[in-house]
């Protein structure tokens, strides 16, 4: 109930209780019962020890306290104030041993509920996390979706202001302009608003507000629930940036970033192993060139230029480096000297693996033409041995009658035909000898649906693999290199696919 509600109950119930309500004291407080320290709860005290008053009127013991100090202080008041009763609708609790128990209970009480509504709103909010679902205050460009059903509310970009926050990103990423510049643009000539919520909202974003926003990695899909714990969540919507964006515009911020923890994947570790034996590893560089000195220096967790001390954020369209480099781990061998290659040297290599697999359009059809026709032969030499196994499956299955009339034949009442033992013997040997004819009937019938169909996906893989590696995802990619085997060997910085694998490719068709 509201506390406007909450004072008329309360007045009601004083004179009910043959109270004057022309005397009351009311005290009015906004801040939850679960919390210790309230002022207002502090003054009622104060007011009671002074002896301004000896009866409290409250519309519920859990008004007074739903944490274990106050109802302890409210306890020990009973006991220490002569004459002090607390009035509730349903009961009026003075200093005996029962009422007291019942006001801790009661208290006790409402802070189980609320420490179990909390665990369950915090349970139903991480599993909304996990699933992708955004958990938050909703941030610059966007706002929960309204029509969403209640537990199922997600950020959905607000137009107008979408747009303007997206051409902050562009901005910043193109150099052209400092950060502080794309700012005052932002509130002054494309005329920001923060989205109004009643009276709040309708104004200029802050500067503060500003930098929180652009250092903020929801904008590449990535969220932490809970805040500063560490564990983030990958946003199920399409993100306003990529990953590698907004890592430019920290390096262009000069943000000591320090990465998030989910585990980075890289394109081809797992697929490739060194010359020495150990894995192939990656990991990824940002430098920056100072637009004042030249100097080129590491900018993950740098803010400026070592050499002039110039910030970052404040240099003119900085030149900003991303590089992946693979390596050797060295784990199988510690004094290993290969060196270290760069994605763009590595991609054109196994551009060129690809190439040993690869076949063109015309082969695949003649070849198909070619496995048609002798799918054609094979068809008739399976029909002969489908009759055959068809004929044994009904012959097997006819002695079974035959063995079964015979058993409950009125000739066998006393089993001189055929015993119990003799007929459970020879049932089990027809039964296995039918289920092995099952077995050969069910792998021919799946062999003849099957065959042609893996060729012919071995030959398209074989087209096109080239063109879905340039042009496909991180996962594609891994995909078609796990395709043709794994066992790539990196050597003085030359990538070369182990002779067996190709032969072991070749061999699935």
């Amino acid at each position: 109930m509201s506390l406007e509600s909450q004072e008329g109950e309360g007045l009601e119930l004083a004179k009910r209780n043959s109270l004057n309500p022309a005397s009351a004291i009311l005290i009015k407080e906004a801040k939850s019962a679960k919390y210790e320290g309230r002022p207002k709860f502090n003054e009622m005290l104060s007011r009671i020890r002074s002896g301004e008053a000896k009866k409290v009127v409250t519309w519920n013991a859990d008004r007074l306290s739903r944490n274990a100090t106050d109802a302890a202080v409210m306890v020990k008041m009973l006991e220490e104030v002569s004459g002090l009763e607390i009035i509730t609708p349903s009961h009026v609790f003075s200093n005996t041993p029962m009422d007291k128990f019942m006001l801790t209970f009661l208290c006790g009480q409402a802070k189980l509920e609320n420490d179990n509504k909390g665990q369950n709103v915090k349970r139903g909010l991480k599993t909304k996390a996990d699933k992708g679902v955004f958990v938050g205050s909703a941030k610059p460009g966007y706002m929960f979706d309204p029509l969403a059903k209640q537990g199922e509310k997600d950020l959905i970009p607000i137009p107008g202001s979408y747009e303007l926050i997206e051409r902050v990103w562009r901005e910043i990423l193109s150099g052209k302009r400092q950060p502080m510049q794309v700012y005052k643009l932002l509130n002054s000539e494309w005329g920001y608003r923060t989205q109004v919520r009643g009276k709040l909202g309708g104004k200029p974003m802050h500067l503060s507000e500003f930098y929180r926003m652009i250092k903020d990695p929801f904008y590449f899909g990535r969220f932490e629930y809970p805040r500063k714990s560490g564990q983030w969540h990958v946003w199920h919507k399409p993100a306003m940036i990529t990953e590698d964006e907004f890592m430019r515009v920290q390096m262009i911020l000069g943000n000591k970033f320090k990465p998030m923890s989910h585990h980075k994947v890289f394109s081809y570790t797992g697929l490739i192993h060194c010359a020495c034996g150990s894995a192939i590893t990656a990991e990824e560089k940002w430098q920056t060139i100072c637009t004042v000195c030249k100097n080129k220096f590491s900018s993950l967790n740098r803010d400026g230029c070592p050499k002039c001390q110039t910030k970052t954020e404040f240099m003119n369209n900085p030149t900003i480096l991303h590089y992946i480099y693979y390596h050797c781990t060295k784990k199988l061998n510690p004094d290993c000297t290969e060196s270290s290659i760069r994605l763009e040297e590595l991609e054109p290599q196994i551009d060129e693996c690809l190439k040993k697999v690869a076949i063109n359009e015309e082969f695949k059809q003649w070849a198909l033409k070619y496995l048609n026709e002798l799918n054609t032969e094979e068809v008739q030499d399976r029909s002969f041995v489908l009759q055959n196994q068809q004929k044994n499956y009904e012959d097997c299955v006819k002695r079974l009658d035959n063995l079964v009339k015979l058993k409950i034949s009125s000739s066998n009442t006393d089993g001189s035909l055929l015993s119990d033992e003799e007929f459970k013997t020879q049932k089990n040997v027809i039964l296995e000898e039918k289920r092995k004819i099952e077995q050969s009937l069910g792998a021919t019938g799946q062999r003849i649906e099957n065959w042609l169909e893996n060729v012919e996906q071995a030959f398209d893989f074989s087209i096109s693999a080239r063109y879905r590696f340039a042009t496909g995802s991180l996962e594609d990619k891994r995909q078609i290199l796990s395709t043709i085997g794994s066992n790539l060997i990196l050597k003085d910085k030359k990538l070369c696919l182990d002779v067996q694998s190709l032969i072991t490719f070749w061999k699935r068709l």
